[in-house]
């Protein structure tokens, strides 16, 4: 947590206006539809949500060192926080796993409400342990128990030298974030989204059976992804914790070229065949049940929320959508051979 609030002041000036969050929710890789009415929150409570950020991931952590209560705070806040976020965007199995680590700052006490208190239920039990344990009915110590606490020990102390890396680079002006500092792989550094896009933008994918794609005439057909946002009558969908990793790099790749995303020529050149395995990422296939098309190309769009009770969202349209340009041309199977062969791609065959 601490790591992804460095990367954050270190990677935007947003974070320091307190305006991140007027454009998280319409931005972030795939919104649900509570990001839809979040988008339209006032400012002054978007502001406050920046601030708590900078709360949570910057000053709550250390409150772990401070004693029992304070740990428990630190629980609390932790779970709550990744809650909100789980509640307001599908960060996949991200926020789930994060609230792991803060369940083991509630010790007995705090969770013995949980369990049953009647005669030999589990808070009984533990109780005899504690008062034999205080009378010292402790066994002596073992000779496995003194190797176990010496495997321990040297555990302790691995992650300790395999962890000054990782806190060299929290204090780093050149932060990295997501990275591994040793093959064991045991400690690494985290800190996802430091920066935030201020407008979103997304790759179309069209295909049409038309022989000329040129001619005015073609017909182009969408297809639709799982999650992502493309049909602006579409609502926006809830999976979390579940991840669509193809929509995740759809989204990725909008910010740059298809020449730096090599991957989506390649799902072009399936989809030009009807490939069974890729279509079956994809929600809607429009050649489904006909010859795969002759041509396919990407287009990019800027995409905005419709407004809660505006003219548009009365229409049924969640997003509105403004046509950019091309984002790769219109290629034929034929036309990606040579393309394949370089990078020893096998040439998907129709279907």
């Amino acid at each position: 947590m601490l790591g992804a609030g460095l990367i954050k002041v270190r990677g935007d000036r947003c974070w320091w206006d307190l305006t991140c969050m007027d454009f998280h929710y319409e931005t972030q890789p795939v919104p649900n539809p509570l990001a839809y009415y979040l988008h339209r929150s006032p400012w002054w409570l978007h502001r406050f949500e920046t601030l708590g950020n900078h709360v949570v991931e910057l000053l709550v952590p250390f409150l772990v060192f401070l004693g029992r209560r304070p740990c428990l705070i630190h629980g609390a806040l932790q779970i709550l926080f990744q809650v909100v976020l789980i509640l307001s965007g599908n960060l996949s199995f991200l926020n789930w796993l994060t609230m792991v680590p803060s369940l083991a700052c509630f010790d007995d006490m705090a969770l013995g409400s949980l369990f049953p208190s009647g005669p030999q239920g589990l808070k009984d039990r533990v109780l005899r342990m504690q008062q034999e344990g205080a009378r010292g009915a402790r066994p002596w110590p073992t000779h496995g128990s003194r190797v176990r606490q010496l495997v321990n020990l040297a555990l302790g102390a691995l992650v300790a030298w395999l962890s000054v890396p990782v806190v060299l680079n929290l204090l780093s002006s050149k932060q990295v974030m997501n990275t591994s500092f040793s093959p064991l792989r045991i400690v690494n550094t985290y800190g996802a989204f430091g920066s935030i896009t201020k407008e979103r933008t997304e790759v179309i994918l069209q295909g049409t059976a038309s022989p000329n794609a040129s001619t005015p005439d073609a017909v182009w057909e969408d297809y639709e992804f799982r999650c992502k946002p493309g049909d602006p009558w579409r609502r926006p969908c809830l999976i979390s914790p579940y991840h669509y990793r193809l929509d995740w790099l759809m989204w990725f790749a909008a910010f740059q070229t298809y020449e730096h995303n090599e991957w989506i020529l390649h799902l072009a050149g399936k989809l030009l065949a009807n490939d069974a395995e890729a279509l079956s990422l994809l929600a809607l296939n429009p050649f489904e049940g006909r010859a795969p098309p002759r041509w396919v190309r990407g287009e990019h769009y800027r995409y905005q929320f419709s407004r809660p009770g505006g003219k548009h969202a009365a229409q049924g349209k969640w997003w509105l959508r403004r046509r950019i340009g091309p984002y790769f041309p219109p290629l034929r199977l034929e036309d990606l051979r040579n393309y394949f062969k370089a990078r020893e791609w096998p040439l998907p065959q129709p279907i």
